[in-house]
């Protein structure tokens, strides 16, 4: 069997409705099942995906629930264990502390070795929003464990700047319920989250996909789903240009790392369809239905382009 890897980059609410799409798509076109993947690699919605599809909820179900139709009775049985009405619910944004969190000061006197992301975590006002509303769906479906097959979850350890993939060997312990929440921890909205007497937020300050955390594994292929980044075509206008074109070079240079050591990888991005679709505020779950049709339809044309036919005689 083929060792595929996953990379399931952040995006909000209207990230999750992209992978939904996405894996829907590729599931439909080339009949691999994404809750088979040798390695899943989440980052904040990635990781709630990444969670999800551990805990048995197939990718149509997941598209299903975004699209509001029925699931299927083992998803909608999984699904009933959290207490969401579908699998892609999650809390907007509320309100946030005007204090600044006390990590600041020692990540300035080195701003040279941190990311901007980062560094902009650190001087954001900490958020009071507990995030136990995402923890707690988690735990429902896993209690204190980890799951059985590999998966990472990326989040950032606000003292040094540093990102943990939680699961990974070598990174704290931790169940999989607190890593998912902190990995979606968003500064200055969600109250970080403290695993180990350290507090950790959102992964995506220092990288929305992380895809080069796969690098010399030595898997067949590596998946990318990158909600927040877009295609050349699609980031050429938008008041949001500057940051899916700073997530399409960053995504870029972790990739050509991925390929260096040897295995292939294949990049979903959003698609001027797409970027029509998700709006301008990536936590609105109203555009949830629209991002999923369109993603699934775009991935599903992607996939039959000739360009990636090669890449995906692994998945067959």
């Amino acid at each position: 069997m083929p060792r595929i890897g996953l990379v399931l980059g952040a995006g909000g609410a209207v990230g999750h409705a992209y992978h939904a799409g996405v894996l829907a798509g590729i599931e439909q076109a080339t009949g691999w099942d994404p809750r088979q993947a040798e390695l899943l690699v989440g980052t904040s919605a990635g990781s709630i995906v990444a969670a999800l599809l551990r805990a048995g909820l197939s990718a149509p179900d997941l598209a299903k629930g975004s699209l509001r139709q029925e699931l299927s009775p083992a998803g909608a049985g999984l699904l009933a264990k959290t207490g969401a009405r579908q699998p892609l619910e999650t809390p907007g944004p509320q309100h946030v502390d005007l204090v600044r969190g006390p990590s600041a000061a020692g990540l300035l006197l080195r701003p040279w070795g941190v990311r901007a992301g980062v560094l902009a975590a650190a001087l954001l006002p900490s958020g009071k929003v507990p995030t136990e509303s995402i923890a707690g769906a988690i735990r429902a479906l896993y209690g204190t464990a980890w799951t059985e097959r590999p998966t990472w979850v990326c989040a950032t350890r606000l003292d040094d700047g540093k990102l943990v993939a939680f699961g990974r060997r070598g990174a704290p312990p931790a169940s999989l319920a607190e890593a998912v929440a902190a990995s979606c921890a968003i500064p200055a909205y969600f109250q970080p989250v403290v695993i180990g007497g350290r507090r950790y937020v959102d992964g995506g300050t220092h990288s929305v996909t992380n895809a080069d955390l796969v690098a010399g594994l030595g898997l067949d292929l590596v998946i990318v789903s990158c909600p927040m980044g877009g295609t050349r075509d699609a980031i050429s206008a938008g008041l949001d240009l500057p940051l899916r074109a700073g997530v399409r070079a960053r995504l870029a240079q972790e990739v050509a790392r991925v390929r260096r050591q040897g295995t292939p990888v294949l990049t979903l991005q959003p698609t001027r369809a797409e970027r029509r679709a998700m709006g301008s505020n990536p936590m609105n779950p109203k555009v949830g239905r629209a991002v999923t049709a369109a993603a699934l339809e775009s991935t599903l044309a992607r996939l039959a382009a000739a360009d990636v036919t090669e890449r995906l005689a692994t998945l067959a």
